[in-house]
């Protein structure tokens, strides 16, 4: 009697791909994964030692759960393709972990904490609206901000062109105004400089130090460490 197939195939495509379980039965769907030689449907699943192929390219049958903490300088991208001389992140990570994905980004003028995984539900829960989760930066900006600033950006918001904007500040510094911790619960792209900006100030420095319930310690910029999900 044949082995009756016991492992799930999205959950091994999302871990394997680094994308959700709805990214991977979008991939089923669309006919791009095939099981020992035949079309995979929706809810297949796998035994070990089948062959896996997604858009031409085998995939290993079983695989481990990563997780990278990364501490990003200014000056690289969250991208797997260099945008003209800017490096990528790629560059600072050994070759056996360029198949983990970023979990959200940070631009090319932040540093802090990057999230590197092959675990696609974990990424789908740290950055999706609906979790909320909550992050932690260190502001610097070109001019003190006034008071009545400050409280329309945390009691108020202040209305962006994709919605209002509330951040929760805290000042950094008792001897200026320059200096602030920004707490904020969304991940909107560029939503703390675009903040301030819309006030007339620039971000001058952006440093993330906290994403959910990862902090960035004492990771030296360009290095990282491997942890396991909390």
């Amino acid at each position: 009697m044949p082995e009756t197939p016991t492992l799930r195939l999205n959950k091994h495509l999302a871990l394997q791909l680094g994308v959700s379980r709805r990214e991977a039965d979008d991939l089923i769907d669309r006919g791009r994964v095939t099981i020992n030689g035949n079309a995979a449907t929706l809810g297949a699943r796998f035994n070990l030692g089948d062959q896996i192929i997604v858009n031409g390219k085998v995939l290993a049958s079983d695989t481990a759960y990563e997780y990278l903490i990364l501490h990003k300088p200014a000056d690289y991208v969250c991208s797997r393709r260099q945008q003209g001389d800017t490096p990528t992140i790629y560059e600072l990570l050994p070759a056996k972990y360029h198949h983990l994905k970023p979990v959200g980004r940070l631009d090319r003028d932040s540093s802090g904490i990057i999230l590197l995984t092959n675990d696609g539900n974990f990424a789908f829960q740290m950055t999706h609206p609906k979790f909320a989760k909550t992050k932690i930066y260190q502001a610097t900006l070109d001019s003190e901000l006034a008071p009545l600033h400050q409280q329309m950006i945390s009691d108020y918001g202040v209305q962006l062109e994709d919605g209002t904007s509330t951040l929760q500040l805290e000042r950094a510094s008792d001897t200026d105004r320059k200096h602030w911790i920004v707490t904020m619960h969304e991940g909107r792209n560029r939503q703390i400089r675009r903040t301030f900006a819309s006030l007339g100030y620039t971000v001058t420095e952006l440093h993330r130090t906290n994403f959910g319930n990862y902090a960035l310690g004492d990771i030296k910029p360009g290095e990282f460490e491997v942890t396991n999900i909390q």
